[in-house]
């Protein structure tokens, strides 16, 4: 396999950069991000990743096959409520939808326990489209696709200039029932292109064909309106790219683990929602298996949140109910949980009950926590950290960003410490204990509330910010082992190199259990047929395609469905069909109780799925041999830092991440530091590092 593979991936603080070739080991490389023009920051870190080669941008990207990509760029568009000024046309007397949400639950669901602790003061997220700019047309489709009332063309076409009159740039389109029978969905957008050329427009039964009415016009909305800003951004990426050497295929991260091509990422903007951290759970589990873990808790602490997905004997767990800014879609997506603490979370205190508080807000990469000297001037955990010691002033982003330590604890006795009335160091090791019980609280949130144990586990950390505390966490959980990946900081690029191209397939079918496979076979065989076409345009030959079935299933009159896969190839046999029942049942119990299950209530088969994966081939990174065991050479010397079971700082050994080699093994109390992140060892902690320049964190 000849020519590099070039990874980046853009985060809120930093743009991470991960180049492979076959026989050499991983490159890195990392740069602030640039908001609003986050491709001048992929640019970036390419550089920087180049220069770390001894190569010029244009001489790598000359020699680069293939070029990955993830980004914030739909995420950040829903957050900053910068994307299209969208309207939407759905059926007559379904108007409200988009605003009902889902009753109550849509008043709490996606707040912070503080807010849900008070339900009444709670109310739903300002809809990306107004009540204004929401339409409907006559026409009425049933839940068999039957037309009852076919469509009335003249009540879209006042639809459309109204809405027109009202400077939309964006439509969304989401009729009843339309993923039973699309025709109508698909005559309104050729109404609106005829009216308006070149308008953007989203269909539903393209974007999300399943039932669930909010949840299906939320993701067509969204779809709509992260449209524009989503294709101006790749294009303009494109561009970059194509000016600077590259002149390959640009291929385009998914939040459910897999790649696409950028023209269909452009034209489905909502399935790159969160794609960073799927990379990322990717990443976790490639290295997993290259290290023989298959049961891996993957934490993700960046600058501005701190994300963990599990994952259990080497298989992932998908979202129930995908949310992104309190806002449900029915895209399909990795489970992560997250909550808004990362190295550039604010640490304030509250003035009335006098109550540190870290985050949800956050310093971003400008102006940044304070101890950068870009004019930050609010404390954040990044700041924590410098002042107990754990940072470095010379070695931050390979010393290209010097850290005035001084100016974070100036900042953070004004505001912290002294209205906590305490000490800079006292106060700074408070907010640390603080802000490791919250990572460990969201580690049980994934893992004990779930039934399972994090001390079954192995805890992947990753994100520049995560080993500064998963050594501390980790030790409150019980966890034996903790990996910090010589990719750590850079992870999510790294998990991209992992992944494969992979689309998703869906039909809604209602089958009564038990369903003879020659019913189930006839179902999913449009499916296949459309599969094995799309990759074998995209160049993947039989030998390189591997395809998973499954089938949502509910109690019948229940609504939830539980997604189940449907073992065996196609065309399944009748022993496949038997057995899913009991795989569902297995499932309903591990997630609803023991004893729920009750097959006499009768089972439906609801929706029918495939996810087709096209095999990328990937770089192999050699294992190198291992060494002595002593890391003195590595060591740099000492300093004051802060150390789990004592109250104040005290002097530990700080070792040269760079210096270190395979094999060498310290203990701690510790730090690590490398250009791009920095791992903290407790007491009665050793770390060791293993052929492909992992850290390994255990019990001493």
């Amino acid at each position: 396999m000849s020519g590099y593979v070039v990874a980046v991936d853009v985060g809120g603080t930093c743009t991470d950069c991960v180049v492979f070739r076959d026989g050499e080991p991983v490159h890195i490389g990392k740069s602030f991000s640039t908001p609003p023009d986050f491709a001048n920051g992929v640019i970036d870190s390419v550089r920087s990743a180049a220069s770390g080669m001894g190569l010029g941008l244009e001489q790598l990207l000359g020699a680069t096959r293939l070029f990955l990509h993830g980004s914030t760029v739909v995420d950040n568009t829903l957050f900053t409520r910068d994307g299209a000024r969208t309207g939407l046309i759905t059926t007559a007397g379904f108007e409200d939808t988009l605003l009902i949400t889902r009753g109550a639950y849509g008043r709490w669901s996606g707040q912070p326990e503080e807010t849900v602790k008070h339900p009444v003061a709670t109310d739903r997220p300002q809809p990306l489209v107004p009540h204004a700019r929401i339409r409907g047309v006559v026409e009425r489709v049933d839940s068999k696709g039957e037309v009852l009332e076919a469509l009335d063309e003249a009540s879209v076409e006042k639809a459309v200039r109204e809405l027109l009159q009202q400077d939309v740039a964006a439509f969304a389109v989401c009729l009843l029932w339309s993923f039973r029978n699309p025709a109508h969905e698909r005559r309104v957008r050729e109404i609106v292109q005829r009216i308006a050329p070149g308008m953007d427009v989203s269909i539903s039964c393209e974007i999300a064909p399943v039932p669930g009415e909010y949840e299906r016009t939320s993701t067509t909305v969204i779809n709509a309106y992260a449209l524009g800003v989503t294709r101006s951004y790749l294009e303009q990426l494109g561009k970059l790219l194509q000016a600077t050497g590259y002149g390959g295929e640009l291929l385009v991260m998914q939040g459910y683990g897999g790649l696409v091509p950028v023209r269909e990422a452009a034209q489905r903007p909502v399935g790159m929602v969160e794609c960073g951290p799927a990379a990322g759970m990717i990443g976790a589990r490639h290295l997993g298996q290259v290290l023989g873990d298959g049961n891996i808790i993957a934490a993700d602490m960046g600058g501005t949140t701190f994300k963990v997905g599990v994952i259990r004997d080497g298989q992932f767990d998908y979202a129930r109910e995908p949310m992104v800014d309190r806002f449900h879609y029915v895209a399909s997506k990795l489970e992560l949980v997250s909550i808004g603490a990362g190295g550039g979370s604010i640490v304030s205190v509250e003035p009335l009950t006098r109550r540190p508080k870290i985050g949800p807000q956050s310093a971003g990469s400008r102006p940044g926590p304070v101890c950068y000297g870009r004019g930050g001037q609010e404390p954040t955990l990044t700041d924590v950290a410098a002042i107990i010691g754990y940072m470095d002033p010379t070695t931050f982003l390979g010393g290209s960003v010097p850290l005035d330590i001084d100016a974070a604890r100036r900042v953070f006795e004004e505001k912290v410490a002294r209205p906590l009335g305490m000490g800079v160091d006292q106060a700074a090791i408070g907010i640390y204990r603080i802000a490791c019980a919250q990572l460990s609280d969201l580690v049980r949130n994934v893992t004990v509330e779930r039934g399972l144990d994090p001390r079954d586990f192995t805890l992947h950390s990753f994100g520049g910010s995560c080993g500064l505390f998963a050594g501390a966490f980790a030790r409150e959980l019980g966890i034996g082992q903790v990996v910090i990946p010589f990719t750590a900081s850079v992870n999510c690029a790294f998990g991209m190199v992992a992944a494969d191209v992979l689309h998703n397939y869906a039909v809604v079918k209602s089958l009564p259990a038990p369903a003879g496979a020659e019913a189930i076979n006839e179902v999913l065989a449009p499916l296949q047929e459309q599969a094995l076409a799309q990759l074998a345009q995209e160049g993947f030959g039989a030998q390189q395609i591997e395809l998973q079935w499954s089938v949502d299933l509910r109690y019948r009159r229940q609504v939830h469905q539980v997604t189940t896969v449907l073992r065996g190839g196609f065309p399944f046999a009748q022993d496949a069909a038997d057995a899913l029942l009991g795989d569902f049942e297995r499932l309903y119990e591990e997630r609803y109780g023991k004893g729920s299950a009750f097959r006499a209530a009768g089972i439906e088969l609801v929706t029918f799925r495939l996810q087709a994966r096209g095999l990328m081939g990937r770089p192999d990174a050699p294992e190198e041999p291992l060494g002595p065991q002593d890391a003195g050479a590595a060591r740099t010397g000492q300093r004051a830092m802060f150390v789990e079971g004592e109250d104040r700082l005290r002097p530990a050994d700080v070792y040269d991440f760079s210096r270190l080699s395979p094999g060498n093994r310290l203990v701690g109390p510790a730090v690590v530091h490398s250009p791009i992140t920095t791992i903290v060892v407790q007491p009665q902690q050793s770390a060791r590092m293993d052929g492909w320049r992992n850290l390994i964190l255990e019990r001493a």
